[in-house]
């Protein structure tokens, strides 16, 4: 037993496929995902787009491939992204035999809507020819007729039935390295859906919020829905949906893996709201920190309170700790001890120093074990 139970996650037992050289579902970390929203055919925005995501920590890309022009470029793309590309299709199968001998590292198809059965086995064979895997998209804004006339409305049965019948049709063909998503925008509907298909499957689920909204709404919508399965164990990839730049997605998506420690990268921020006891202008420092800070990678914390209600009970528990004091004087803390004081002025280049600083240590200190680890292993 862990010494805090209550933090625990059990995770839900699945299969293990490749996306390029990411691994998905089994005992890898749970991946964040976005999507472009750049013109496909013009490489040099999509590629700068993809940088900005991979600054922010993307570990896969999707990119929408609607037209030969699309998966055209698709093959610079691909050749200039560090991080596996999953090239999304619909409708044209062409496109994805396209999209595969391009590199992708992932097809998004519903094998329902590619068209015959012997088309099927065409983007089939493409994907296993080219190392692809396939991601099995079921969106509740976009049921086959059949199963809208079946259930009257889109519900978890009917996603889920959905989900079942598009897996049979690459099972039919000996294709597993697949994941599904069963995504709708009401959260309730979907958080059912993934319930009641991890309970059938044992293939990595993709997690999403679908058209969720704007950057507020759709990140609380996101971090309810997507938060509750993952604090249930169910997913292996999530993407946040927000009509929002995608490196914003990419963010919203570690701070949901963070605050239930699923995944740890770069600085967690505990802050008070501030209320009139604050010695500095809380605010302002977080969103200053906050910016400055997203160069750090090195997971850490970081607490910034605003007096000395809570701060040093904050600090305790934090690697690096301010709590206001008066005459524009804080006191910082370091490991949860207290060490020095400083002033107003050199308030936030103190502390982005301090993390810097501190992030440094701890790479050195893995490295240095990294490094023993080998040595150990030959005695």
């Amino acid at each position: 037993m862990s010494l805090r139970p209550w933090r625990d996650i059990t995770r839900r037992k699945s299969r293990q496929i490749m996306v390029g050289n990411v691994p998905v579902g089994g005992d890898a970390p749970v991946t964040v995902q976005t999507m472009t929203n750049t013109p496909t055919d013009d490489v040099r925005a999509t590629v700068d787009q993809i940088r900005r995501c991979e600054d922010a920590g993307v570990d896969i890309i999707r990119v929408s491939c609607p037209d030969v022009e699309s998966t055209t470029a698709l093959k610079q793309i691909v050749r200039a992204s560090r991080v596996p590309i999953v090239a999304d299709i619909h409708f044209h199968y062409k496109r994805a035999l396209e999209a595969a001998d391009a590199g992708a590292a992932c097809l998004r198809i519903n094998p329902g809507n590619i068209g015959s059965a012997a088309r099927v086995k065409e983007v089939v064979d493409a994907a296993k020819s080219n190392g692809c895997a396939i991601r099995i998209g079921v969106n509740g804004g976009s049921l086959e007729r059949h199963l809208l006339e079946k259930y009257g409305e889109p519900c978890p049965d009917a996603l889920v039935e959905s989900a079942l019948d598009h897996i049979k049709l690459l099972q039919d063909h000996d294709f597993h390295e697949f994941k599904v998503a069963v995504k709708a925008s009401d959260l309730f509907l979907a958080v059912a859906a993934y319930q009641q298909l991890a309970e059938q499957v044992d293939c990595p689920l993709h997690l999403g919020i679908t058209e969720a909204g704007g950057f507020v709404g759709g990140t609380v919508k996101s971090a309810i829905g997507m938060g509750s399965l993952l604090w249930y164990g169910i997913g292996d990839t999530i993407r946040v949906s927000l009509s929002a730049e995608p490196e914003e997605e990419v963010r919203v998506g570690f701070e949901i893996l963070k605050s239930l420690g699923i995944r740890n990268r770069g600085v967690r921020v505990v802050s008070c709201p501030s209320c009139a006891r604050q010695g500095f202008d809380v605010i302002r420092t977080v969103q200053a920190l906050e910016e400055r800070l997203q160069h750090i990678r090195t997971p850490m914390s970081l607490s910034v309170l605003g007096c000395v209600v809570n701060g040093p009970g904050e600090a305790r528990e934090t690697d690096i700790g301010i709590t206001g004091g008066g005459n524009g004087k804080h006191m910082v803390y370091l490991s949860g001890v207290t060490d020095h004081h400083v002033q107003d002025a050199d308030m936030v280049d103190h502390i982005v120093r301090l993390v810097e600083a501190k992030a440094a240590e701890i790479d050195a200190a893995d490295a240095a074990i990294a490094a023993l680890v080998p040595e150990m292993a030959a005695e």
